[in-house]
């Protein structure tokens, strides 16, 4: 069953099927030929999967950045961090990365992240100097930090599968996610020193001031989601509401960047993005269920994880299952369908499930960015018009930090769990 299984979405895939074609008729096929089940069951399980109140966040939260990407959110936040580090050694590489995480804590999203940030930087990168091979692949990699801050789509679905705490896992993001930001900033320096990048004028105090000003309100973005979850103000449902109004304050009556007239199209955008990610949540329950009617999760089990194995051996596997999936697959498929098979052994194994949820989403961020076929890959080179080619040439060191930095959150769990030694 596994192989005819591999063998009917191989084919699909081959043939240029979008990805929820072969979910779909793989476990289909399963149902109609090889399992006992009604293939009616099929419709059952697709609805069931997407009926989860948490998905109820996710739309809103895309609704929100696209708000925030047609309007002039992104542009403040340049401009805020280029006027405090971008006269430094590496300072623009800098201002990427630090541009892409405070964007990435508004939109959750590293294809919008990509779009907003990597338009405007991509240009400033090649007048000071640097190949733009380093620009395309900085810009891809620091996006994918968006998986990390909160609001995470990444962390509400692997809550979904998981059945764990969407709150909790978005501030168990933030500090991997700042870890990253930290490496990608010291490596740009070192980079700079190396081909002597030169430096960019430096901005005057006065003009620091009142760049800062002009940026507070797309700061206060994440301070009002982070905090009011952590502090029990609303879940991570209401935080997603609120973030569309605020998004919506922000730039129709504060800022003025757009018309309201432009909100109808900006919302049909958000809705064929979130159809599509429904319609991949809701086949790759399907999947998720053929598979474990096949058996293969026991296959897997069995396989890799007989005995009685220790926590760390299980957080290693599951990173190296769920990096070599998203190289391949979009993200969110491979949390779909892996999630809840290793959930059960790590959970056994006394594997903390929020950690966990970091070291997967991690694995998601990292294989997003990774050849042969990381999703942002695809975005930069049609965002940017650039080949293949040009676009991962720069992304091994990137990709070397990314997994150094992997194995950190994997070894110290303190690093994601930050928040519970808090003393409020």
């Amino acid at each position: 069953m596994v192989t005819t299984l591999v063998l009917v979405m191989v084919i699909f895939l081959l043939l240029g099927f979008p990805m929820m074609i072969p979910l779909v008729l793989g476990p289909l096929v399963l149902a109609i030929f090889f399992l006992p089940q009604d293939p009616y069951i099929m419709t059952q399980q697709m609805i069931g999967g997407i009926s989860s109140e948490v998905l109820f966040a996710v739309p809103l939260f895309i609704f929100a950045a696209d708000i925030m990407t047609s309007g002039r959110t992104s542009e403040r936040l340049l401009d805020f961090v280029g006027a405090f580090v971008g006269h430094l050694r590496g300072g623009y590489a800098i201002t990427t990365a630090a541009a892409c995480t405070l964007f990435g804590s508004i939109s959750g999203s590293t294809q919008a992240t990509v779009v907003a940030i990597g338009k405007p930087m991509r240009e400033r990168l090649l007048r000071v100097g640097y190949k733009d091979s380093t620009a395309l692949a900085l810009i891809i990699n620091a996006s994918d930090v968006a998986l990390l801050i909160p609001p995470s789509i990444g962390f509400i679905i692997y809550a979904l599968f998981a059945n764990a705490s969407v709150g909790q896992l978005f501030l168990a993001g933030i500090g991997p996610g700042v870890l990253v930001f930290l490496c990608f900033a010291g490596y740009a320096y070192i980079h700079a020193r190396v081909f002597d990048i030169p430096l960019a004028d430096k901005v005057l105090w006065k003009n620091r001031l009142n760049i800062t000003w002009k940026a507070l309100f797309p700061l206060g973005f994440p301070v009002i989601i982070v905090g009011g979850i952590y502090g029990g103000v609303f879940t991570p449902i209401e935080a997603a509401g609120i973030s569309v109004l605020y998004a919506l304050i922000l730039e129709l009556l504060i800022f003025r960047s757009m018309s309201i007239f432009r909100i109808p199209s900006i919302a049909l955008s958000t809705g064929l993005v979130t159809s599509a990610v429904f319609i991949l949540v809701a086949s790759g329950q399907a999947f998720a269920w053929a598979i474990n009617v096949a058996g293969l999760p026991q296959m897997i089990v069995d396989t890799f994880f007989g005995g009685d194995p220790t926590a760390l051996y299980v957080l290693f596997m599951v990173a190296i299952f769920f990096f070599i999936g998203c190289m391949f697959v979009d993200p969110i498929v491979v949390i779909m369908i892996l999630t809840p098979i290793f959930v059960p052994v790590a959970e056994q194994a006394g594997v903390d499930p929020i950690h966990m949820g970091v070291v997967v989403v991690f694995q998601a961020a990292l294989g997003s960015a990774t050849p042969p076929f990381g999703v942002d890959i695809f975005t930069a080179s049609a965002v940017f018009n650039r080949s293949y080619l040009d676009v991962i040439r720069g992304t091994p060191p990137f990709i070397i930090i990314m997994v150094i930095v992997s194995i950190l959150v994997i070894v110290f769990e303190e690093i994601s769990l930050f928040y519970r030694y808090l003393p409020f």
